[in-house]
This record gives structure tokens, sequence and C-alpha cells, in this order.
């Protein structure tokens, strides 16, 4: 490529507090309109903030988690600008002093790992949301969302491509979600992220114009999102335009970005200290109690899959890329040892219902398709050579309609497998016998139709003929 993308990206993840930042009302979604609000989240005259204390110590655990610093001391800022959604005039953040800076978050792509570097990482207060009615010329506000505890990561540009950027969400977002501080819903907004994105000429060190995209809210959309930018600049500057500072929002139904304002800088938001809030002064006695109570993270709980459980390193990843799938595992392996087997029905048949069943939006996933115990079951039949693989899916595909146990279903629809060597040879002489042809090419050394004798024998045996078995009785059958 003639030009490299330098990326950066700004999260803002909403937090799992039952109140707001700073007023007790409540922060649950779905509410009807102005209904979680009171007069410190409209700003009548008058009020005055009063810092939730479990805001700070979920910052606090983030910041542990991605190895960042926690400040002793931060403070507290407003951050000017009128928009309707914005009661106060002023949003509460941090600027000079945030609680954390200087942190990482490992990511792999492809079998190779990636450190991307943060920032910082600090607290403030969510906006309201602007509704824009489309059958009349009034725009509407509600202000539910106003104080809701927000934690805005910013990341270095350190980003190289859409498809890392997308990595380091995944990773941020597991993260989180095994904090328990973030349910990680991006289409609910709880996980919003706004991409900066600039191009140069490979090998150069001078970084490009920047320019914001926002309105991704999704995964596939950040990734197609940075995909375009970094097209439509190169485009721009090989037709000798010049590229202007700015934001920009994505389009999705387009697939283009198009242009929103210009790009602001801090001195815009005429930032200063919050006079209604103290300096937030962090003891070492706080941190280390947060840090005490940190769970097992997704890159610790992944190696120990592979080294306690034997698992390959792509398997541990993609179960430990959300805790309850994590957890789901490890329980299924606590009723039956067979890690391998688990890991690959866990991975295959339950993640595809999880997907299919939208279930994966969900901080913690409660109503299981099939329970780890009755999934450890049915693994457990295929080890013992009570059905086959291909029956277990038949099986699997039971247990969901009915609810009823794998042991069941198999005994009451005579699913067992067929083992002995009468049956098995009556079947094998049956196909060998309807396809004299394929016997004399695989006997003139045409070594691959043993799949097609195999796929025959298991046919006519309604799939219950052991394949082992059937392998090996085959291959006598066809050099005798």
């Amino acid at each position: 490529m003639k030009y490299e993308p330098v990326i950066g990206l700004e999260v803002h993840a909403e937090l799992l507090t039952e109140s707001k930042i700073f007023c007790g009302c409540s922060t649950k979604f779905g509410a009807p309109p102005n209904h979680n609000t009171c007069p410190v989240c409209v700003a009548l005259p008058g009020v005055l903030p009063v810092l939730n204390r479990r805001v700070v110590d979920y910052a606090i655990r983030l910041g542990l988690a991605t190895h960042c610093t926690v400040a002793p001391s931060s403070r507290w800022a407003r951050k000017n600008y009128f928009y309707p959604d914005l009661p106060k005039g002023y949003q509460i953040s941090q600027y000079e002093l945030p609680i954390c800076t200087e942190g990482y978050v490992d990511v792999k792509l492809d079998g190779e790992s990636k450190r991307v570097r943060l920032t910082r990482i600090h607290m403030e207060e969510d906006t309201g949301k602007n509704i824009h009615d489309a059958h009349s010329d009034a725009s509407l506000v509600d202000f539910n969302r106003c104080g809701v505890p927000l934690l805005e990561i910013v990341s270095e540009p350190d980003i190289r491509s859409p498809e890392e950027a997308s990595a380091y969400l995944r990773a941020l977002r597991a993260i989180l979600q095994y904090l328990e501080v973030c349910d990680g819903n991006m289409e609910e907004g709880s996980f919003r992220c706004d991409a900066n994105v600039s191009i140069r000429p490979v090998g150069a060190t001078e970084l490009g114009t920047k320019v914001e995209i926002k309105n991704m809210n999704s995964f596939r959309n950040v990734e197609r999102a940075i995909a375009y930018e970094i097209e439509r600049q190169a485009e721009t500057l090989d037709a000798g335009g010049r590229l202007v500072q700015e934001t920009r929002l994505w389009d999705p139904d387009r697939e283009v970005t198009r242009s929103m304002r210009s790009k602001e800088s801090a001195h815009d938001y005429r930032y200063f200290p919050e006079p209604d809030l103290l300096p937030l002064e962090v003891g070492p006695e706080w941190i280390a109690e947060v840090r005490a109570a940190l769970p097992e993270l997704p890159a610790e709980r992944g190696e120990r899959f592979v080294r306690e459980h034997g698992l390959p390193a792509y398997d541990a990843e993609v179960l430990t890329a959300r805790k309850d799938v994590a957890d789901y595992f490890e329980e299924a392996l606590r009723a039956h040892g067979n890690a391998k087997s688990i890991s690959n029905w866990v991975m295959g048949e339950i993640l595809r219902l999880i997907r299919e069943r939208r279930l994966d939006d969900a901080l913690v996933i409660r109503d299981w398709p099939v329970a780890p115990a009755a999934l450890a079951a049915l693994v457990k039949l295929i080890d013992d050579g009570t059905i086959s693989g291909k029956i277990a899916k038949t099986v699997f595909e039971e247990m969901l309609a009915s609810g009823a146990a794998p042991e069941a279903i198999v005994r009451e629809k005579g699913l067992t497998q067929v083992s002995d060597d009468g049956p098995i040879l009556a079947a094998i002489d049956q196909v060998l016998a309807a396809n004299p042809d394929k016997v004399a090419e695989y006997r003139g050394g045409k070594d691959k139709l043993m799949g097609f004798f195999v796929g025959q024998v298991m046919k006519g045996t309604g799939g219950k003929a052991n394949p082992g078995k059937v392998n090996e009785l085959l291959k006598a059958r066809l050099s005798g």
C-alpha cells in the first residue's frame, strides 16, 4: 500500500450501576421518556452533584485490569458546549487529571499478538437523547440517559487496520464484561466507539490529518466505516485534494461516511475545574481493596485452559471471549472430562444457537439452549460408543425441541450405535455388490473412494453403524 492507516479509538462504556453518577435516579434502560430524571439530571437551579462511589470503584477496576496507573488525585472538569440533550450547557467530565493513565490492551489477530496502548481512562456523565420525529417539524429530547455514568477509554493511535480496530474493541469489551462493569451492548448504546482515522505515506512518522467517525453501532460497522474512510482519504490525496480535520457520520445504509461538522479541539470546549465537586483522592488502601477483588480475566483464563485442559490456543481464545461461555464450558467439563470434545460442541452448536437466538447481546446468558450437564451427557454417549457423532447431531436437535435428556432420547428412539460385525458386514456386502465398478477402481489404486463406501454404509444403517468398525471391516472386505 502507498499509505499507512493510523487509527485511535475512543470508547464510551456505560456502567452497570443502579443509580446515576451524581444523583439517585435509576439507570435502567427502556424506561418511558423522561421517567428516570430529577432536578439534578435536568439541571434545575440550585442543585448540586453528589458522586456515586461505585463509579469510582468501577473506574479503578478497569484501570487495574488494563495495566493503568491509577492517579492518587484526579480532578473533575466542565466540558462546555450547547446542544439540546445537554440541559446544563456543560458536561461533567475529567480533563487534565484523569483517574487512569498509560495502560494497554493486548489483542490477537490471525494468531499474532498486538499491544494497543491506552492514553487515559476517565469518568464522565452521559447526555440525553435527541429524537427527531419524521412526521412533524419537532425534535424531542429524552433526558433519561442524562447522568448515566460513563468511562471513556482513549487509545493511542497504535491501530493500523480495520481488523485490528475490531479485535481491540472485542478484547476491551470482554474485559469490561469479565469485570461486570458494562454489558457491552453496542445496539443499545452502552458500548459506543468513535474512531480517529488518518493516513500517511508508508515509512513516514508524522501524523496525517485526523478525521473522527461516529455512529458505528456494531463491530462490523466499525470495520466497514474505517475501511471506507481510509479509501476515501487515499483517493482524496491521490487526486490532489486536501483533507480537513472534521467529524463524519457513518451511514450504514449507503455504506459511506458523510461530513457532520468541523472537528473540535480541546480549547473549543473551554474546560475548567468543576467548582461543585472536590478533587477525587484515591488512597493505596482503596486500590488494594479493588485489586484483591479482581476476577480472572480473559487472557489469564485462556492460558489456564491451554495449561490445565490441553486445549489449542485458538479454542481457548474463542471460549474465553465471553465469561459466561467460559463458565458454561467449565461446568460441562466438570460433568465429563473430555475437554476437546466439549470445546468443539460449545464452539460449534452452542455458539451457533447463541448467534441465531440473538443471546450474545446479554451480559450473562441465563437461559442456555442446552444445560452444561446435558451437553456433557451427550458427549459421554459419543465417547462410550453408545451413539455416533452423526447421530449425536440428531439427538441434540431433539434435546432442543423437547428438553429431554440425551440418554432418554437415544433409548426411546432406538438410536444406539451398532457395533456388532454381523449387521455392519451385511450392509457392507450390499454396498459393494451395488457398486462393482467403484470396487474395481478402489482395488486399482483409487484410495479416495473409501469415503464413498463409508458414506454409503452409514446411509444404509441409518447412521447407526460405528464409523470405526465400518472402516475396519470395509478395508478387510476390499482387500480380499
